[in-house]
């Protein structure tokens, strides 16, 4: 072992790695993810996530605490871990909902809130061989201390405290996507979901973060400068790496190099009539000359994520009628953005861009008739949607729903 470090460390004595690395694991203390003590280069102190400060998170949960019934509990629990193989995970991402009431980045989890007793958390054990091989993660003291819950627990403790709890309540709201069996198999529980007393969270969650805190807006921003940035430094990679493999490789490491943690999804890179299709993930064709290639991308910064699409030809020129459908849906485009004002919904600035690009495909030459039914062939999606911790944003909130203030989409 000596031999090694020294190999590794040739002008540094054996002595002094240790005490180097005794300082690094115990002076600063390490609770499984970013803190203001062990990366201040991220957060500043009083936050819990970076921009998200702990009275931030506490209000949140107050109103939650608001909507939900005088008798009634939350459920939310951490999003699972999941499988490439028999021991390779995915790369983690926490559930939108339990991340934005209790700040942990961590898989294993379970908050549990009520008017009772307001946030309780349940926090798995720390075992020293996952120690060894995944490193240390946030427990019950985290919980109280960091993550300011009114009560923690050892997930060992959950069936000997949150049946009680559960009989206790007459109205049960859990988040159904990471719904777990470890409050499933409850006996409490099946028997509130057999008399029709559970049903999902998200009906409060998804209003609550529908509304974007000035802190989250800032997140967004920056969010959405990183892949512009990104995006930008890509079409100029384009002329001379015209390749779809090449483009998706390229933004996701200028988004990573400007601290994104993660795309938002998969980058669609579709050069020619790739690009017409909607969710095209292959990115395995080059472009050929003189062909568009369409980029649907975005990132994620701390939780919160940027969704942009921009179409260009790598080759640098267009051709005439390539200039006039871009100019067409550019026009269409900056029309949309400025109707993005409080009162407006998304739905009828969608309508709006379906009159103006089926006038303007007739007078192309693409549609016979402005009101063909063949335009949704065309053009099958919606204008947009609401963003945020998730890229389709708070799904439970119609288009229809007049904007406000802090909408984001």
């Amino acid at each position: 072992m000596q031999n090694l470090v020294q190999k590794l460390l040739p002008r540094t004595t054996f002595k002094q790695a240790v005490a180097f690395r005794a300082y690094c694991t115990n002076k600063i203390l390490d609770i499984g993810q970013p803190t203001a003590s062990s990366h201040p280069q991220l957060l500043n102190e009083g936050e819990i996530t970076p921009g998200i400060t702990a009275e931030e998170y506490i209000t949140r949960r107050k109103r939650l605490l608001e909507l939900l019934p005088q008798n009634g509990l939350a459920i939310i629990a951490a999003a699972p871990v999941k499988m490439m193989t028999d021991v390779v995970p995915y790369t983690f991402r926490q559930d939108a909902d339990y991340l934005y009431i209790t700040g942990c980045l961590q898989p294993g989890g379970l908050a549990v809130m009520s008017h009772e007793f307001g946030l309780c958390m349940f926090m798995p054990e720390t075992k020293p061989y996952d120690v060894l091989w995944q490193g240390k993660i946030a427990g019950v003291d985290a919980a109280l201390e960091f993550f300011k819950a009114d009560q923690a627990y050892p997930m060992t403790k959950l069936r000997e405290i949150l049946p009680d709890i559960i009989r206790r309540s007459s109205k049960l709201f859990h988040n159904s996507n990471t719904a777990t069996s470890t409050y499933l198999d409850l006996e409490a529980f099946r028997k509130a979901a057999e008399n029709n007393c559970v049903k999902d969270i998200s009906l409060f969650t998804h209003e609550l973060r529908l509304i974007k805190s000035t802190a989250e807006q800032k997140l967004m921003r920056d969010s959405a400068s990183i892949a512009c940035q990104a995006l930008l430094q890509t079409m100029i990679h384009s002329k001379t790496y015209p390749h779809e493999s090449m483009l998706s490789a390229k933004v996701e490491y200028e988004c990573r190099m400007r601290g994104a943690q993660r795309m938002a999804f998969n980058p669609v890179v579709g050069g020619g009539c790739n690009g017409s299709v909607i969710h095209y993930s292959r990115n395995d064709q080059k472009v050929r000359d003189g062909d568009f290639v369409l980029m649907d991308v975005g990132c994620e910064l701390h939780g919160y994520v940027s969704d942009l699409t921009r179409t260009w030809p790598p080759c640098g020129k267009f051709s005439a009628t390539q200039e006039e459908l871009y100019e067409l849906i550019l026009q269409t485009n900056k029309e949309c953005i400025k109707l993005c004002k409080p009162g407006a919904t998304i739905l009828e600035i969608h309508n709006y861009s379906v009159e103006t690009l089926r006038k303007g495909f007739k007078e192309l030459g693409i549609l016979q008739n402005w009101k063909s039914d063949f335009y949704h062939h065309l053009n099958p999606t919606s204008i947009g949607h609401y963003l945020g911790m998730d890229v389709h944003d708070c799904a439970r909130v119609g288009y229809d729903r007049p904007l406000k203030p802090g909408n984001n989409n």
